[in-house]
């Protein structure tokens, strides 16, 4: 044999073995569940946190053999999600995982997604399409809980602020038709001035200021927020407001909110104000950002042919001030003893949503909310 052709034997050989390593590859990447996130919105602190809890579940030990996980973005456009969920099922997707931006927008994309056998499961936000998967909260009660909340902290009367959602959603729709059936039972109680907030603090304190343009604090009485209690606070302070009187704020479950409900003086590790306990009158509730990551397991479950019902209400956490209570560390045991605020130190975002708990989802927890990292 020539070195020459030896030397091409040697390469076919090569070539062969480098093929055989490639399908070898591609038949394990077979084996996994092809699944798609589709999210919506993403400028606030409640959407990043969800997408890091279904990505820290995707890469527990217990999926990371069953999933090949894929991310992809609309906005806050439903044409693009629509467009979005035609190409996931073009692509191979065996179910999809989304956050939608319209309860009804979506339902023809959806239908065409199941009738070619792929699961579509809907986190927090809902769709109506009846082979829809839906996991969420109950946004009416959440509306209906913090308005009358409200209403009883200023004895039925008084001037409030309300401040709202991502127009469209089904969160934002229920939450705030709920709240304002609650203050028309009352007619002494006025909603002054409403505006848009995206869920966002940014956006809160953009509005807020729009609105303080021409009225000041104490032309209000109370504020109804889904997000921006925080904010809100923070911008009392900055106008000379005392800690002890700060209005009651019926609002999210940011951690930052949580730690200023805490009684004025509680030794928190890192907090500074206006991220500090300050007693501030507060209910606080969320949806709980693992929702996505249970739509995920759920998901895989039903793929792997056991039973998953349709329509999944998730337990609504709400916080006052007689059952607000610090975590020292965010370990499973310490919230599963029911801690629901967590120390500045370690979520140096205000904005960072704290009900993150659940027993159905032993696989995320405090690290995965905040950096993506599932439970060992």
């Amino acid at each position: 044999m020539t070195p020459i052709r030896g030397a091409l034997r040697l390469l076919s050989a090569f070539a062969l073995g480098a093929s055989v390593l490639m399908l070898g590859g591609t038949a394990h990447a077979a084996d996994k569940f092809k699944i798609f996130l589709s999210m919506s919105f993403i400028g606030n602190d409640w959407q990043a946190e969800a997408a890091n809890m279904v990505k820290a579940m995707a890469a527990h030990s217990s999926m990371a053999g069953k999933v090949d996980l894929q991310v992809q973005v609309a906005g806050p456009n439903a044409q693009r999600q629509i467009q979005q969920i035609n190409a996931m099922v073009q692509a191979g997707a065996q179910a999809i995982v989304i956050f939608p931006i319209s309860p009804t927008a979506l339902n023809a994309a959806v239908k065409n997604a199941c009738d070619k056998g792929v699961l579509v499961f809907a986190y927090d936000a809902e769709i109506t399409e009846p082979c829809a998967y839906n996991i969420s909260i109950d946004q009416e009660e959440a509306g209906r809980v913090t308005a009358e909340w409200l209403v009883e902290k200023l004895n039925g009367k008084g001037n409030i602020v309300a401040v709202t959602g991502v127009p469209g959603t089904s969160v934002d729709t229920l939450r705030t038709k709920a709240a304002k059936e609650v203050f028309a039972k009352h007619p002494d109680i006025k909603i002054v001035a409403e505006a848009v907030g995206m869920w966002s603090q940014a956006n809160a304190r953009t509005e807020l200021s729009k609105i303080l343009a021409t009225r000041g604090w104490d032309d209000i009485d109370g504020l109804w927020m889904q997000v921006g209690c925080f904010t809100a606070n923070a911008m009392q302070l900055e106008a000379g407001k005392k800690a002890e009187a700060l209005l009651p704020c019926a609002g999210e479950g940011s951690n930052g909110g949580r730690i200023q409900m805490l009684p004025a003086g509680t030794a928190v590790e890192g907090g500074e104000p206006p991220y500090a306990p300050l007693g501030a009158p507060r209910i606080s509730y969320a949806s709980p950002p693992y929702s996505g990551a249970l739509a995920l397991k759920l998901a895989v479950q039903k793929l792997e042919g056991k039973d998953v019902e349709h329509k999944i209400v998730l337990p609504l956490p709400v916080v006052t001030n007689e059952t607000i209570k610090y975590c020292e560390t965010g370990s499973w045991d310490e919230m599963k003893a029911g801690c629901n605020a967590f120390p500045p130190a370690l979520v140096p975002n205000p904005g960072w949503f704290a009900s993150i708990f659940s027993e159905q989802t032993p696989e995320v927890g405090f690290q995965a909310a905040l950096v993506g990292q599932p439970e060992l």
